[in-house]
Formats: structure tokens, sequence, C-alpha cells
């Protein structure tokens, strides 16, 4: 009975949730991390088509930011936003409508984003195809981009009665209007680095 009890005791271990304290622990020593499912995972090598994509559409996103009252937006890039105690991403882009949040969001953010743009990086899409969909999802955010800056592709997904649906598919260059953002026009060719 000892070794059933030392392997519950094991498994027990095993799957002892991180929580956003661990997360901060592993922060101090500068380390590139963040909380999924109660794990602390690596991030990706940034690269460079990442950095540009990233770069264009918080640029092109610079009217949002600039603009006071209901219609303006806070955006910042890589973020971690609190979801729970168990689930600390960072996204790389997110923003919240400054109608509904009127003070600067600071540190690590606990309110839920209005709008979340993920660069999609090889070998960790899942953590953006799946883990941060289900996530966002759930939490109900309004409206959640994927960009594949290789490939030349951008979805955008907005959530209609509690389930995310696409409402773009975008597979080239050019410039489109893109909910929540149809103020301004997208100019893809700078997204994907064509110009």
């Amino acid at each position: 009975m000892n070794w059933l009890r030392l392997y519950y005791n094991k498994v027990m271990e095993i799957q002892k949730f991180k929580t956003i304290d661990d997360l901060e622990i592993s922060w101090r020593t500068n380390e590139r991390v963040e909380l999924i499912n109660g794990e602390i995972i690596k991030r990706p090598m940034a690269r460079y088509e990442h950095g540009e994509a990233q770069n264009e559409i918080a640029g092109e996103l610079r009217f949002y930011r600039r603009k006071n009252g209901p219609e303006g937006w806070w955006i910042a890039t890589e973020i971690s936003v609190r979801y729970n105690e168990h689930q600390c991403p960072t996204h790389d882009i997110a923003g919240w409508r400054k109608q509904r949040i009127t003070e600067r969001p600071s540190g690590v953010v606990s309110v839920i984003p209005d709008w979340v743009c993920e660069i999609v990086s090889p070998g960790h899409e899942k953590k953006d195809t799946c883990h941060n969909f289900i996530l966002l999802q759930k939490y109900a955010v309004p409206y959640y981009w994927l960009i594949w800056p290789e490939d030349r592709v951008l979805i955008a997904y907005q959530l209609i009665n509690g389930k995310y649906s696409v409402i773009e598919t975008l597979e080239t260059t050019g410039k489109f209007r893109i909910e929540p953002f149809t103020e301004i026009e997208f100019n893809l060719d700078y997204v994907f680095g064509v110009n």
C-alpha cells in the first residue's frame, strides 16, 4: 500500500498547476515565459517576420490609439493578460476600448481585452490556434485575429452567441477593412512584408 501512496503523491506533484506567483518568479530571471493551463511555457524565439507583422499591425492601429473618448483604444504589444490564477498568456497585440476601460491599463492586465491578435509561430501553432482560441472564447473576448506572415494569411474571428465565427479570411495582399477597426484600411502588403 505504501507504493500506491507514493505513486499517488508523485502524480499529484506532477499535476500541480503553476500559478501567477510561479510565473512572476520566472520573469525575475528574465525568461521569456507565459502561463498556459497551469504550466510555465517558454516563448519561442522572435523571428523577423513575426516582429515585422506585429509592428505593422500596431502601426496601422495608431489612429485608434490616439483617439480619445469612446472610439479610442488602448493597444499594446507583448502584453501579459491574467485570465485566472493558471492562465496568463502574453499576447502579441491586445486592445481595450477606451469606452469600457477609461484608464490606461498597467502591469499585468487583469481586464479581459476587446481584441487580441497573435502572430503564429512555427512550432507553437497549438498555443495560438487551439489554446488561445478556447481561452479567449471562454472569457468572451469579442475579436481574435491570427496571422501567419510567411504564408500571408490573416483570419479574423468574432464572438457571436458565445462562439467564434470567421468574419475574414485573407490570403492575399492589399488593403482591407477588418472588424473591429473598420475606420481604417489595413495594408497587408506591409503586414506581410511585401513592401
